[in-house]
């Protein structure tokens, strides 16, 4: 199209101009910008049903978990040190994550200062010091991730510290932890460091912190001030043993479950974090060696000699063709033609692995376990309480006896080893009939897994 076509084209689609009268359009009588009649009335009503929605959006998804790691902080009065550690989580950590704070009834401000992150941080304050075991179940129940870390208060983490722990724990389906080395703690963990002051530790971290799987050394024990493990191992384990007053001794007690499972223990010696060391426990001062001692006689007593029982179980479940000399769950080591009882009022008979719902009220001694416990037993077809009293007292499932002390659980044709006198008294075998026999007797019966003492529960889990 030529320029003069162009302009001519343009010049006729041009409107004529106006000659009439200019309309201007109707004003409203309400002035521009002023708020609609009913508008408060219409806010009031969107407020409330955008409320309910996202209630029940949040009562739906409340069972819901992520693809990331939930992170769990027990704090008592340690302020100063628990600011250090979030301000250090949040700086150096760039997978998904969230934050949970379990608070032990501080009287340092401690409460005021979680409420300052809104919904940034999730915090449970606690009307008592349960200690770390009680902390930290409190938040493994409120943890949403597929992976979970138990974090001392008193650490500063560091650049790609959870990177490269999980890239080590997501290595092998065998590994159950995962610990980090640091400037203090017992055993292998700790190691030299070329810094004397905390604000010196992130450039040596920055070069430390190389993933390198050549770095990664399987061990015996991992110390309890930072832990990753698979949300599935949790479900497979439980709670920790709140029988540990305060602290001390129940990381070393989760330590010897993960093994009892298959589960191997790792350190992954390309990740460093800083770790002031025992704030809290040094706190109590003059009670400290009391605590440790009760702790220390508790473990004995749960456990007496925990290695032979990890090799027990290990041999047993490879004989047992379990893959990879694996145990499904914590209940495998939990007797059977029990009873039990979670958080509700109801009872449940254990027989061949399944719970059974007692109807009536229950005639003989009952063990409380936890909902992640129960749930590992099946349901079957309830059961009357006196059929369950029936077999409870039955010659089936007495207490057999070497004459050395040895201590049997028989479970019809099968014996069981029972591990220790708290294994005895949490199961209640000590109000079974006992019979004395000859080792050739006992000989005769088939022998399966031995029986642990389940973890003591002060708390609702």
């Amino acid at each position: 199209m030529s320029a003069a076509r162009k302009q001519t084209r343009g010049r006729s689609e041009r409107r004529p101009p106006r000659t009439g009268p200019v309309r201007r359009p109707k004003r409203s009588s309400r002035l521009r910008g002023s708020p609609h009649p009913n508008a408060g009335q219409r806010y009031d009503e969107g407020f409330r049903a955008g409320y309910e929605e996202g209630v029940q959006f949040g009562m739906q998804s409340f069972g819901s978990g992520f693809e990331g790691t939930s992170i769990i902080i027990p704090t008592y009065n340690q302020l100063g040190k628990l600011k250090l550690c979030i301000a250090s989580i949040m700086e150096h950590t760039h997978s998904p994550y969230e934050i949970i704070v379990v608070d032990n009834a501080s009287t340092d401000g401690t409460a005021a200062y979680l409420r300052t992150f809104g919904g940034q941080v999730r915090s449970r304050m606690l009307d008592a010091n349960r200690g770390f075991a009680g902390a930290v179940n409190v938040g493994l129940m409120m943890a949403k991730g597929s992976h979970i870390v138990l974090l001392n208060n008193d650490t500063v983490v560091t650049e790609r510290w959870l990177d490269n722990m999980l890239a080590c724990l997501n290595s092998d389906e065998r590994i159950g932890m995962v610990g980090p080395v640091t400037n203090y703690a017992s055993g292998e963990q700790q190691i030299p460091v070329p810094y004397d002051n905390v604000r010196q530790m992130p450039r040596f971290a920055a070069k430390f912190n190389r993933s390198d799987s050549s770095r990664w050394r399987r061990t015996d024990r991992l110390v309890g001030f930072c832990l990753l493990f698979r949300r599935e191992l949790f479900e497979r384990i439980g709670y920790f043993d709140e029988g540990f007053e305060l602290g001390n001794f129940e990381d070393d007690d989760y330590n010897i479950r993960v093994r009892l499972l298959g589960r191997s223990l790792v350190i992954a010696k390309d990740t460093f974090i800083h770790h002031f060391g025992s704030v809290s426990i040094r706190a109590l001062g003059d009670r400290f060696a009391q605590v440790n001692d009760r702790n220390k006689l508790y473990f004995a007593d749960k456990w007496q000699n925990p290695y032979e029982w990890i090799h027990r179980v290990l041999q047993k479940a490879e004989a047992a063709g379990q893959a990879q000399k694996q145990l499904p769950g914590m209940t495998a080591l939990y007797p059977d033609r029990i009873a039990v009882q979670g958080i509700g009022a109801g009872v449940y008979w254990i027989e061949d692995g399944k719970r059974h719902p007692v109807e009536g009220q229950p005639l003989f001694p009952v063990t409380r376990v936890s909902q992640v416990d129960l749930k590992r037993w099946p349901t079957a077809a309830p059961i009357g309480a006196e059929e369950a009293a029936r077999r409870w007292q039955g010659e089936q499932t007495g207490i057999v006896m070497l004459p050395d002390g040895t201590k049997y659980h028989r479970e019809g044709g099968c014996i069981r080893r029972i591990a220790s006198e708290a294994a005895m008294r949490m199961w209640h075998f000590h109000l079974k009939r006992t019979d004395v026999l000859q080792p050739e007797d006992v000989a005769a019966f088939a022998e399966g897994l031995p029986i642990v003492a389940p973890p003591v529960l002060r708390q609702r889990l």
